[in-house]
């Protein structure tokens, strides 16, 4: 008589298949909150990647004859699959336009805002601060609301927050007395003074470019311009490029000069146009390229505060 085979024991399922488990007995409402996941479905979340993108459509549509006043965002929430407008996860890049004589009132949810202005001037006006602003500043905003106006002429300008991040977090701006930045002006002729001031002089061996770092008196310790957020104006001399590199802040860059300029994104190329926004995805390979016979300017706004703070940049040449 053969013996029965022996019974092998059942295979126990994928633990990654198990969905959320909860309390089996909450005796708390605290306790009923709680929410269990383990090794293996607690880190194989697969996010939409963030695409690499130039905007073209929204400055043509803010620098037309006749805009209405208001924002024309480049909003890349629905590919990112992101809840609230993004152009990348952790920052917002709009265009504003005010008609002239009109007003654009500010008042976003985020810990500041940058601007350029792309044409046009006015007033800015926020809490005690008053702002002029021309063609070709920069200036930062807080949290706490704004009103913008133009002149006679239709004004446009570029604007980033960190509006994204805040959603994400589901945070409030810091409020009064905790703001780690207040209102901070850079008009477009000391900006040209200081680019003169680094032309003057050699970089470094290794240097990543020829750039003008943004910050402020509160922010000057860590060199951003916001904690989370660093603004710089990039330049590149005539038929040169900067080396191809790649970091793991997100860049979202205007053009601002350069002919016969492009940059090279994930083996795509960009083509540069005027007040273009172009979007460098994290740990993008990327290189950007002057072809003309004048300097190419391009603004950058990174969310390089974050990752600086977390030791995270990664910053690498690969060439």
């Amino acid at each position: 008589m053969t013996a029965p085979a022996p019974r092998m024991p059942a295979a126990k399922p994928d633990m990654a298949d198990l969905p959320a488990q909860e309390a089996l007995a909450p005796a708390t409402p605290a306790e009923a909150r709680a929410r269990y996941f383990n090794s293996g479905n607690a880190f194989n979340i697969k996010l939409p990647p963030v695409p690499g993108r130039v905007f073209v459509d929204e400055p043509a549509a803010a620098l037309a004859a006749g805009a209405p006043t208001g924002f024309f965002a480049c909003d890349q929430s629905v590919p990112m699959g992101c809840p609230f407008p993004a152009t990348t996860p952790l920052m917002l890049a709009r265009y504003g336009v005010i008609a002239p004589g009109e007003t654009l009132a500010v008042d976003m949810i985020a810990t500041g805002s940058i601007w350029y202005v792309i044409s046009g001037g006015g007033t800015a006006v926020q809490g005690a601060d008053t702002l002029s602003f021309a063609a070709g500043d920069v200036f930062l905003l807080t949290d706490a609301p704004a009103t913008l106006t133009a002149g006679a002429a239709q004004t446009v300008l570029w604007t980033v927050s960190n509006e994204p991040q805040l959603a994400f977090d589901g945070d409030l701006p810091p409020g009064e007395g905790r703001r780690p930045v207040e209102a901070v002006h850079y008009p477009a002729a000391e900006i040209a003074r200081q680019i003169d001031i680094i032309y003057d002089h050699a970089p470094a061996e290794g240097q990543s470019g020829i750039a003008l770092i943004f910050s402020s008196d509160r922010q000057q310790a860590a060199r951003n311009i916001l904690p989370t957020l660093t603004l710089s104006l990039n330049t590149l001399p005539p038929h040169s490029h900067q080396k191809a590199h790649r970091h793991n802040s997100a860049a979202i860059t205007l053009v601002l000069h350069g002919e016969n300029s492009y940059s090279m994104v994930d083996g795509v190329r960009c083509p540069w146009s005027p007040f273009a926004t172009l979007v460098t995805p994290p740990g993008a390979p990327h290189s950007h390229h002057n072809g003309g016979d004048s300097r190419a300017l391009f603004l950058i706004v990174q969310d390089g505060g974050l990752h600086y703070h977390a030791r995270t940049m990664g910053f690498t040449f690969l060439e």
